[in-house]
């Protein structure tokens, strides 16, 4: 039996509370609560019920459990999210990483690591930097710039490069796609990637309330149909692309028809459609010469 003050006793409690609030992961993230504020694992949560929390640590428990309750993610909470199994810092300023968007990456890489040299990378609206520094991560020649319209997002994404190491390959500059993209990019990228905002405005308040309350609505609104973004970067993409390059864009649910439509419209050529895991058509691939991904 467990005491009132011990691991068991304050996981047993944390599930109960967030199960109440509607969260579905009700015992896992009471788990990965319990064991952030203890400094612990997960397994340590179930394998040492009897261990005892101090007042301190209960009180912090407390107040994270609270701020989960009210739906807030538990990626704010925790300041941590896991993408390509890297450890990403995120807060409210960014757009929290899903594994959906892994399909960018996986798409991207494929491409790259059939070329001699991938050496310049372009990741635009980076907010975390998780699509840039994932792939820096992966491809050790490259260089990367990554471009976004905050200033708090491009601190985090500043940090996260500091912590991966690879503060050295990465910058991050402030832009906007929609009239000042840094001032005019120059120069030409070997691969772009990009996850433009793409929720049409109209159907943010009915999402969940972790991502319709507490993530950046800049990152996630795509205006009125969702596509506003992609129609505001297409016309820059050719630009920018060397001409053996290649763009990876990401895009939701029955949106990569007409976001291909747009592409092709400002003379780039469809290299492929990959779906996410959920076979969910996720990355758009497009190039200013066709081929196969």
């Amino acid at each position: 039996m467990t005491s009132s003050n011990s691991i068991g006793a304050a996981f047993d409690d944390v599930s109960r509370r967030l199960a109440s609030a509607g969260i579905a992961a009700a015992k896992l993230e009471a788990r990965l609560l319990v064991g952030s504020v203890l400094g612990v694992d997960a397994a340590a949560v179930l394998g040492r019920p009897e261990t005892g929390v101090s007042a301190k640590d209960a009180a912090r428990l407390e107040a994270f459990a609270a701020r989960r309750a009210k739906r807030e993610p538990l990626a704010h909470i925790l300041k941590t999210r896991e993408f390509w199994s890297l450890p990403f810092h995120v807060t409210k300023d960014t757009l929290i990483p899903r594994p959906d968007s892994e399909t960018i990456v996986e798409a991207a890489l494929a491409w790259a690591r059939g070329r001699q040299t991938v050496t310049s990378i372009l990741d635009l609206g980076c907010g975390s930097g998780c699509l840039l520094l994932a792939l820096l991560h992966e491809l050790p020649e490259a260089r990367g710039l990554g471009v976004d319209i905050s200033a708090a997002a491009l601190k985090v994404a500043a940090k996260n490069a500091r912590d991966l190491g690879l503060a050295d390959r990465a910058k991050f500059v402030q832009g906007n796609w929609h009239g000042n993209l840094n001032g005019g990019l120059t120069k030409s990228f070997d691969l772009i990637v990009a996850n433009p905002p793409y929720i049409p405005a109209g159907d943010i308040p009915g999402l969940e309330p972790e991502v319709s309350l507490f993530e950046p609505r800049l990152a996630l609104s795509g205006g009125d149909d969702g596509l506003e973004s992609h129609r505001a970067i297409a016309p820059l993409l050719k630009g920018l692309l060397a001409p053996s390059g290649q763009v990876f864009l990401e895009v939701g649910k029955g949106q990569a028809p007409p976001v291909v439509d747009v592409l092709q419209e400002h003379g780039l050529a469809l290299i492929g459609i990959k779906n996410d895991l959920s076979g969910i058509p996720r990355c758009v691939a497009v190039g200013v010469a066709a081929a196969a991904i």
